[in-house]
């Protein structure tokens, strides 16, 4: 098995990283990676629903999917993210503890006990620290894991504020569990997130016998055409969302407004503008406008240029409709 200490922290980058290791360089693969701020949405989840939009745009925090199922987590440097990629056949798919008692081991012999609980969560004292999922691709099995080491917490709980009461769909919902930071929990000065993976990289390569292995330009290229394609696209991260149904009303001085309605593949199949607001024209034209546009601020607005909503709801500006419609 190879062993990759990642320096690049680029979310899009280490994304399509893993997705490169499991389908194209096909080798056995322990590796070690921090990302910058970003949220991670699982496969089968809806991104809209997992986030709160308007702080991770305001605190330019990236959002990715990736290839595992399970929920949205937060990145930042004060995280610590491992992969491990093996061959299916050693029967270690769902086999979580496999794969998670190295870092468990790690942390013992830094005098913190930590113990793996449910399916797939790392915790010390009840509290989590780190989880886990997984995939399969032809003969071999990726499994990862998000270690909590010196995340900022509150960015964490900000980002990750879905609104679950307006939404009835069909992904995967995030479930919110009580976390805490490893560095709390260490016996000795702190040290930092990176000298905290270069630890655990030193400690798995003596305990395994893992060849280190560094990313030629052959395969940062092979990355970056997919993180291109791929993982930087509006289309993975948020357009491949199930369908989902969303409802919103706000009251404004010119009246209730209320906004129901669906997608398909992160587009508007169907919506419905109703209040008791006033308009000088009839509102199913602006309807009509918004149909087949992403559930997305940027080409909301660019749909909205040349509109008055005026006409339409009475006293209302652009921004305010947004704000109801996302």
């Amino acid at each position: 098995m190879i062993f990759i200490l990642n320096k690049h922290t680029d979310p899009y980058f280490n994304l399509a990283a893993e997705e490169y290791l499991l389908k194209t360089l096909k080798k056995e693969v322990f590796m070690l990676w921090r990302n910058d701020k970003a949220v991670i949405v699982g496969k089968n989840q809806n991104t809209i629903s997992e986030i709160d939009i308007n702080y991770v745009k305001e605190d330019d925090i990236k959002v990715v999917r990736r290839i595992t199922g399970g929920g949205a987590v937060f990145h930042d440097l004060g995280n610590i993210n491992y992969t491990y990629i093996e061959k299916e056949s050693e029967g270690h798919f769902n086999d979580y503890q496999h794969f998670t008692k190295g870092l468990i081991t790690f942390l013992a012999s830094l005098n913190v006990q930590a113990e793996q609980t449910g399916r797939n969560d790392i915790v010390i004292q009840e509290k989590k620290i780190c989880g886990n999922a997984q995939c399969v691709s032809g003969d071999l099995v990726m499994h990862h894991g998000c270690i909590l080491y010196s995340a900022d917490l509150s960015i964490l709980t900000n980002a990750l504020k879905s609104k679950e009461e307006k939404y009835q769909g069909r992904a995967i919902k995030s479930i919110v569990s009580r976390v805490t930071n490893i560095i709390e929990y260490l016996p000795f000065d702190k040290i930092s997130s990176e000298e905290f993976m270069i630890a655990f990289g030193n400690f798995m390569t003596e305990n395994n016998n893992y060849d280190k292995y560094e990313l030629t330009q052959e395969d940062i290229e092979a990355i970056e055409k997919l993180v291109n394609e791929k993982y930087s696209t509006w289309d993975w991260n948020y357009g491949s969302s199930p369908k989902y149904t969303y409802t919103n009303i706000k009251k404004f001085d010119f009246g209730l407004v209320e906004v129901s309605l669906s997608t398909t593949d992160g587009l508007i199949s169907g919506i419905k503008i109703a209040g008791d607001f006033f308009g000088r024209m009839d509102v199913i034209e602006l309807e009509k406008l918004l149909l087949g546009c992403r559930h997305d601020k940027e080409e909301l607005l660019e749909v909205l240029n040349d509109v008055e909503v005026d006409n339409y709801i009475v006293g209302c500006q652009k921004e305010q409709l947004l704000d109801v419609i996302l």
